[in-house]
């Protein structure tokens, strides 16, 4: 047994056994506030347009923005929509919105995808955008998914499920548009529809139904991350505002794809993606977090110097993530890497490998989320 394993066999050790001080004050809650229990999600599918596909597997009832039926849309029949000055165009029908309601609990169809729920068509000032009005655990369905294989240990995809429907519901509840309250890329959680869902999905997102994760009665903030390269970030030290359920602990990611990664770049490479200093000459981290990920790095070339913060230089040099050293070679640097994502929250393959030797959904969400309570919705 190698004493790397001591931490692991630690921690479960005083999991199965119960000794778990911060499983002791494990609560199941009731949350009665109307804005957390919102069942139905706005997600943004596509966003200022000039037009896309959109349709139904089933007949669909077609609606204007005050709720009036204005038609019928056949079944599997795509139709181009499109903006028209200040509303929308599908076929014959012109209104400031539409809306296309399957019966019969059919699919949409928005761009190249089909998704459950209904699709709002409306039109702004940079073009068309397509909302999809969906139930939160059917979207759930889609999201573990495409944010997990769903082939990994079911307690995984559970404490993946509770996590991605904390996060849902804050962000729901903190929107800051209108026309929608998340939508489908990486800014927010990967949606990709039908496509990704599957039987693990639904066993996973079913089990846990309206359970959430809460710090004070207030469900939390509970983003995750691939893998963090062997410890979480205390999440001032990666964003400003402290809070106090996203601390940095031990991960439990080491061995999988993403633990460790290299990445080789040419002198003339590395110069073409960073502006401003001529031919790269040296790169050195100026400041880092405690963890070590990169909050700026001072890159000198022929032609001049400058400062470039970590995330700046880990999307210019297409970088998994900010913990990483660069180191000169003879045909130019060298980036060694750990981990995959922003390091706060709950690890995904942390999660993989701690449901792998048997910890339970719950254990893991208190784990990584320091001084939470797993709770249950209030159901509508």
């Amino acid at each position: 047994m190698s004493s790397r394993d001591l931490p692991v066999l630690w921690l479960i050790s005083l999991l199965k056994q119960g000794h778990n001080w911060w499983l002791c004050c494990l609560l199941w809650l009731v949350l009665i506030d109307p804005a957390q229990a919102v069942m139905e999600l706005r997600v943004a599918i596509e966003e200022s347009v000039s037009g896309l596909q959109v349709g139904s597997s089933t007949k669909a009832l077609v609606r204007n923005g005050a709720g009036q039926k204005v038609g019928e849309l056949e079944a599997m029949r795509g139709l181009s929509a499109n903006p028209n000055g200040t509303g929308v165009s599908l076929a014959q029908w012109r209104s400031g919105q539409l809306w296309i309601e399957p019966t019969d609990e059919g699919f949409v169809w928005i761009g190249d995808r089909w998704y459950r729920g209904r699709t709002q068509l409306l039109s702004t000032s940079q073009g068309l955008t397509a909302v999809n009005h969906v139930n939160l655990e059917h979207y759930l369905y889609s999201v573990i998914g495409a944010e997990m294989s769903p082939s990994w240990p079911l307690e995984a995809l559970k404490a993946q499920a509770v996590a991605a429907r904390s996060y849902a519901l804050h962000k729901t509840d903190t929107s800051r548009t209108r026309l929608y309250d998340l939508d489908d890329t990486v800014a927010f959680q990967v949606y990709k529809g039908i496509g990704t869902e599957a039987n693990t999905t639904h066993q996973a997102v079913n089990a846990t139904t309206g359970q959430v994760m809460t710090y004070n009665g207030k469900i939390i903030l509970a983003v995750f991350h691939s893998a963090s390269g062997g410890h979480t970030e205390n999440v001032e030290d990666i964003w400003s505002n402290p809070l106090p359920y996203l601390r940095g602990v031990p991960d439990y990611d080491m061995g999988t794809p993403v633990y460790k990664w290299t990445k080789n770049f040419s002198r003339s490479e590395i110069s073409s993606k960073i502006s401003g200093v001529g031919n790269v000459v040296s790169m050195t981290a100026e400041r880092t977090t405690p963890r070590g990920r990169v909050i700026t790095m001072k890159v000198e070339g022929d032609l001049g110097r400058r400062s470039i913060s970590g995330n700046d230089l880990r999307k210019a040099l297409g970088l998994r993530s900010r913990l990483f050293t660069v180191n000169p070679t003879a045909e130019g640097f060298q980036v060694n890497g750990r981990g995959f994502g922003h390091g706060l929250g709950l690890s995904q393959w942390g999660a993989y490998n701690l449901a792998a030797r048997g910890l339970s959904y719950h254990q893991i969400l208190v784990y990584y989320y320091q001084g939470a309570t797993l709770a249950q919705l209030q159901s509508q």
